[in-house]
Formats: C-alpha cells, sequence, structure tokens
C-alpha cells in the first residue's frame, strides 16, 4: 500500500469534500458496486492517515482490552453463579466463539485492511444500511462506555483516599484526550505497556494462587480440588437439579462474553496500521491464543482456591475488594496484593476507555467516509488523527460527572445499559460478513485460498458461531422472565440493543432505498486485484532469541 503523507493545508477542504463527494456517490451507485478509483482503502486514508501501529501495538490493544475488570473483579461472580466447573466450561465455550470470530474478522481484514473493521466490511458484503447500524451502535456505545470507565476509575480510587471524585474526573478526562488527540504510535505505545503490566499480574497470580493451592504458603494447608468436591463443581441457579445446574453455566457465558469484550478492536485502525493484511491475520491468531489461555487457567486456579459459596463474593463496592484474587491472597495473609490489583485494575479501565476513544473515532470517520456521518468529522491533523472524532467524542467525557449525583448517575447508568448488548452485535456483524465472504466466493467460483490469510474450517465455524451468538443475545436475560425475577435493568442491558440496532437499520434502509448485496455482486476479484497490486514487505527472519521472547513481545 502506498505511504502516507499529508497534503498542504490548503486542500483539507477540498480533500475531505472529495471525500465525502466520493463517498456519497458510491453509496448511491451500490447497486454497480463502484469502488473509489478502484481503491478499497479509500484515497482519504491513504493521505490523512498515518500508518504508527505495529503488530506488537494492535496486538496489545485487543489484550489490554479483553484482560480488564471482567478477569480482576468479575470472575467471582462467574465462579459464585455457575461454580467452578460451570464457569470453566461458560468461559471455555465464549472462548471458541472468540476463537471463530478472531479468524473471521482476520481473513476479511487480511483482504479489506480498512478504518472501521467490520463496520464498513457489513456495508461491503451485505448492506449499506446494516454497516450504518452497526457503526451507529458502536460510535453509542464507546461515547458512553468512555465516561462509565473514568466513572469506575473514581470508585477504584476511594478504595485509598477520601479526595473528591471530580478531581480523578477531570484528571483522566484531560489524559484521555492527551493520548487520544496525539499521533496513534504513542497511543499505540500506552496500551502496549499496560497489556504488559497486565500480563505479567496475571502469571503472578496465576502462579501464586497455584502455589497457595498447593500448600506452599508456610502454615496453610493444600487444598487441591477440595471446593469442586464441596460444594461442588457446579452451583444450581434459579432451579434446582441438573436444570438448575446448566442455567449456571449458561448465566456464565453471559459474564464471559464481557469478559473477551474488546478483542475485535484490533483491525478498527487497520488504515493506520503497517502492512495490515500480514500484521492483523497475525495478530488475530495470537491474541485469542494468549487471552484463551490466560482466562481458562485464570477461571481454573481461582475456582480451586475460592469456594463457590464464599460470603466474600458478594461485595459490590467495584474495588479491588470484590476481586478473587484479593480473596485469594487474603487467605496467605500477603496484604499488599489488594493494592496492586486494585491499582492494575484502575490501569484497566483507563486502558478501555483508550480503546473506546480509538473504536468510536475511527468508526465516525468511516462512516463519513461513507457519507453516513456529517463530512466535518473527515478533518484530520498533520499527524494523521481525526481530531474533530476525537473533540466530539471528548465532550461525552463530562457525562461521568453525573456519577457525582445519585439521580443523574441513575439515567446515566441507564444510558449505558442501552448498550450493552453491542459485544453480541459486533460479533455476529464479523461473523455474518465472513459467511456472506465464504459464500461469495462460492458463487463466483472462486477459490478462498487467493486470500491473503485463509484456514479451511472458517467457513463452518462462523456459522456456527453466529447461531451461537444469537442464542446467548437473546437467552442472556432468561433471569428476568422466571418467577420473581424481573428486573428493569437488567431486561434493558439485555434486550434494549437490539431494537434499537434494527431501528437504526430500518430507517437508513427506507431513507436510502439500500438492498441486501448480491453475492455475484461482490466485487471479490478486484479486491484480490488490489492486494496484488500492493504487495506488502515479507516479514524479516527472527534471531533465535527474539524467537524466544516472540511469545509476550511481537
Amino acid at each position: 500500500m502506498a505511504q502516507n503523507t499529508n497534503p498542504n493545508k490548503n486542500d483539507v477542504d477540498v480533500g475531505v469534500d472529495a471525500a465525502a463527494s466520493q463517498g456519497a456517490d458510491l453509496e448511491a451507485s451500490w447497486g454497480r458496486r463502484r469502488v473509489q478509483e478502484g481503491d478499497f482503502v479509500t484515497e482519504l486514508e491513504n493521505s490523512r492517515l498515518q500508518r504508527g501501529l505495529h503488530q506488537r501495538h494492535i496486538q496489545m490493544i485487543a489484550i489490554a482490552g479483553a484482560i480488564g475488570t471482567g478477569l480482576f473483579l468479575g470472575l467471582g461472580g462467574s465462579i459464585q453463579t455457575g461454580g467452578p466447573l460451570g464457569a470453566l466450561l461458560g468461559y471455555a465455550t465464549v472462548g471458541l466463539i472468540v476463537c471463530a470470530v478472531q479468524f473471521a474478522l482476520g481473513e476479511v481484514a487480511a483482504l479489506l485492511p480498512v478504518t472501521g473493521s467490520f463496520v464498513r466490511h457489513a456495508e461491503f458484503l451485505v448492506d449499506p444500511a446494516f454497516g450504518f447500524a452497526i457503526g451507529l451502535n458502536i460510535v453509542y456505545g464507546n461515547l458512553l462506555s468512555v465516561p462509565a470507565e473514568i466513572s469506575a476509575i473514581c470508585v477504584l480510587f476511594q478504595y485509598w483516599t477520601d479526595i473528591n471524585s471530580s478531581v480523578f474526573i477531570c484528571i483522566f478526562i484531560v489524559i484521555t484526550f492527551a493520548i487520544g488527540i496525539s499521533f496513534v504510535g504513542i497511543y499505540g505505545e500506552v496500551e502496549f505497556w499496560f497489556a504488559c503490566l497486565k500480563i505479567l499480574l496475571v502469571i503472578f497470580l496465576i502462579i501464586f494462587g497455584l502455589v497457595i493451592d498447593l500448600g506452599g504458603i508456610p502454615g496453610q494447608e493444600r487444598i487441591g480440588f477440595r471446593y469442586w468436591k464441596q460444594p461442588g463443581p457446579f452451583v444450581e441457579h434459579i432451579a434446582f437439579g441438573s436444570w438448575g445446574q446448566f442455567l449456571g453455566y449458561w448465566s456464565v457465558m453471559t459474564s464471559a462474553v464481557f469478559s473477551f469484550a474488546g478483542v475485535e478492536s484490533l483491525a478498527m485502525a487497520a488504515a493506520e496500521t503497517q502492512n495490515p493484511r500480514r500484521n492483523i491475520p497475525k495478530a488475530c491468531k495470537k491474541v485469542f491464543a494468549r487471552v484463551l489461555l490466560f482466562y481458562i487457567l485464570a477461571v481454573l486456579i481461582v475456582g480451586m482456591i475460592v469456594a463457590s459459596d464464599d460470603p466474600r463474593l458478594n461485595d459490590t463496592t467495584g474495588d479491588a475488594s470484590q476481586s478473587p484474587f484479593v480473596i485469594m491472597a487474603s487467605a496467605a495473609g500477603i496484604k499488599a496484593i489488594p493494592s496492586i490489583v486494585n491499582a492494575v485494575v484502575i490501569t484497566s479501565a483507563w486502558s478501555s476507555s483508550n480503546q473506546a476513544l480509538l473504536s468510536g473515532t475511527r468508526v465516525l470517520y468511516g462512516l463519513a467516509i461513507k457519507g453516513q456521518a456529517p463530512k466535518i468529522f473527515l478533518r484530520t491533523t498533520p499527524w494523521g488523527v481525526p481530531y474533530v472524532c476525537v473533540l466530539f467524542n471528548t465532550c461525552f467525557m463530562f457525562l461521568a460527572f453525573m456519577s457525582l449525583s445519585s439521580n443523574a448517575m441513575t439515567v446515566f447508568w441507564w444510558l449505558v445499559d442501552l448498550t450493552a448488548a453491542g459485544v453480541l452485535v459486533s460479533w455476529s456483524s464479523i461473523l455474518l460478513n465472513h459467511t456472506r465472504l465464504c459464500l461469495a466466493f462460492k458463487k463466483q467460483g472462486i477459490k478462498r485460498s487467493e486470500l491473503p490469510f485463509y484456514n479451511k474450517w472458517t467457513e463452518y465455524s462462523s456459522p456456527a458461531a453466529l447461531v451461537m451468538c444469537q442464542i446467548i443475545l437473546w437467552t442472556g436475560g432468561f433471569s428476568v422472565f422466571t418467577k420473581g425475577g424481573w428486573d428493569t435493568a437488567s431486561f434493558v442491558s439485555s434486550y434494549l440493543d437490539i431494537p434499537l440496532v434494527i431501528t437504526a437499520f430500518l430507517l437508513w434502509k427506507f431513507i436510502k432505498g439500500t438492498r441486501v448485496v448480491n453475492l455475484a455482486d461482490i466485487p471479490i476479484r478486484e479486491a484480490l486485484e488490489e492486494v496484488a497490486k500492493y504487495p506488502e514487505p515479507l516479514e524479516p527472519k527472527k534471531t533465535s532469541w527474539r524467537r524466544t521472547i516472540g511469545i509476550l513481545w511481537d
């Protein structure tokens, strides 16, 4: 792909107008399946954005997003709901879905490495209205995710100090904006080191937990699989007997989905990634393996050390005191662990806010390219950051101040709950995009082996995982329909995002008159020619010591 350069400032408005016009023309004539000047990555992306993300950056961006509060704080709730074996099976099931999502994303992103990732893929492979609906859902979700994470940071700081939360809100709004407006390579470095910190802590806690379980702490007896026998490997949830145990396992999967959330974001800035057709698929494979390994080992160790009926799992403070790792450390009499976990969870929350800002701004920029958002969002800084998108997202960060008022905070969290099911919606769109791509290859008689990144089994795993995502999406709030189990907030967080996406889809379809893309009309051959036209350099061979540390570093 051609190297990115920034044009003169006087050309900005002309370029923005032309690009927006191109996007509108492309959508208006979608039946003829034109592409902008024969290029699937638009000229605007090539000229305005800078490829500042290396392969190690995009890997760690996804890992930093996936290893967060869901692992450090939420794991205890999964053990409590499903039991040690139920939680392990729940996370393993969702891990297999994540595997299918990552490989599906890698195959499509390698062919179409565009800003906005699967949002733009949906327009190309399914329907422009579908791309708009998914994009709008992600933008809205990320607009509220950043202030939500900042609010969570304030709660975490209360573990140490009583300083007014407004101080921390102001501090983190400033530094989050500073990272968002900086060169994307700076963001990549920040996320890289945060991810390294979290990975080291997870490895330490897994080893530390194993030592405790085997009786390696002086004065502590060996635990082994004691808690798998009493209170037992499964927990009865809502019902009794085998059915209740199954419902406990099924309830864990909803928590597991949100724990794994973020792995799909690594391709959002594909047009700002060096050699994306090589690096994004590579990152997809490695991120899946590492995140799944960390989660499975963590669930296994915690289930061995913390009993599912431990009353300390009922803690709802939102700080480190509810972490199963802290409960585990308290048994060993180590007082420093709670503060260490709390500090890392703070970095996790801030890392999640950075990731939400990147994802939200790049999707908004991608929508503007296609004429689905105002063209002012196409303006970029000389170092290639869509600054109007960043400023727009920053305005919503001040919603974090609503957490200072109990009444306002209730309204704020209702707004956040509207897109709580957005993870499964995003995963479903990735899998649907890939399934449509596979069907288009068959329809046009083109071998999938011509793809830059290709796996034989993915044409079967994507439909299967798509069905699983839909089942979990529609049954995720099943507890509210049981006798005496109705909870309005749970119903909203589980289901209201679905009609929002459907409404956005139907509105755009009605206004613009879009149609589902015919499989025979998807310009696959042109996309493959684009790959051949702009070959990426081969990856240099690594020395033996680089291969040794590459598992963590690359």
